[in-house]
């Protein structure tokens, strides 16, 4: 992306959300409340002709056994071959997969499963709507969320609440935290340019999706992609978070315990 405003500065800047979560600098910093903050969940999909007891794993079976795909391997290891499931969607990018195929909200799944939304004391992750996938592996005609990343429609919609929050607009002054985990060649980065150009870091050359966080310099807001969940944090002013909240197009919960 030779064209792109974004520019990598001093990983230092960065030392402020460091004080916030010693801990964060792999996966991404957890800005707390600033004063307030809510979860925007990563959006997951379903086949509009309806569910299948078929599993994602099932179906990589087949084609594993037709020859259709490779092993996966990692670290020497034959993962299918030891029956490791993936209990996640794709890590990183990912977007509206297409005709027939319908958003399906985390409220809808949780209803039918008569679950609720985040479990009380987690975050949005892997133990979230646990009935949808028991054994690990969710139905073929479910796209589950992605991990570590906001989908692509999620994040524009998002830089466009922020632009509307934002005093300066588009030319907000920002800065983007790219932990190790959201680049390609493990390294963690610092980038700054304008708020204008935020949706432009979902296919960044150093990234892979939405950033870990991104904040303006002012530091009134601040967004969070942990690498290992499937939901997004915004901290920031309770009038950004009630937009957010309000919003049709994100799906979005308080979870006060974290």
């Amino acid at each position: 992306m030779a064209d792109t405003p974004w520019r990598p500065v001093t990983l230092a800047e960065a030392d402020w959300l460091a004080e916030l979560d010693p801990d964060g600098a792999d996966r991404g910093y957890d800005p707390g409340a600033r004063p307030d903050a809510v979860w925007i969940l990563h959006a997951m999909y379903e086949w509009e002709s309806g569910p299948t007891r078929t599993t994602h794993q099932d179906l990589r079976r087949s084609l594993l056994e037709a020859g259709i795909v490779e092993p996966n391997v990692v670290g020497g290891i034959d993962v299918d071959a030891w029956g490791v499931i993936e209990t996640g969607g794709q890590v990183g990018r990912s977007q509206h997969p297409g005709p027939g195929w319908r958003r399906l909200r985390w409220h809808e799944l949780a209803e039918r499963l008569g679950e609720p939304v985040v479990a009380e004391g987690e975050q949005p992750c892997f133990r979230s709507l646990a009935g949808a996938h028991p054994d690990g592996s969710w139905p073929a005609s479910v796209e589950p969320p992605a991990e570590g990343s906001l989908d692509r429609e999620s994040w524009s919609r998002l830089v466009e609440l922020l632009l509307q929050s934002s005093p300066m607009g588009a030319a907000t002054p920002c800065l983007a935290y790219l932990s190790p985990g959201h680049s390609p060649d493990d390294r963690a980065r610092v980038l700054t340019g304008p708020l204008g150009a935020a949706a432009a870091l979902y296919d960044h050359d150093f990234g892979d999706g939405s950033p870990a966080n991104l904040w303006p310099v002012d530091r009134a807001w601040v967004t969070w992609s942990d690498w290992d969940l499937w939901g997004t944090k915004v901290s920031g002013p309770p009038q950004l978070v009630e937009a957010i909240l309000a919003d049709g197009g994100l799906e979005a919960v308080r979870l006060p315990w974290c």
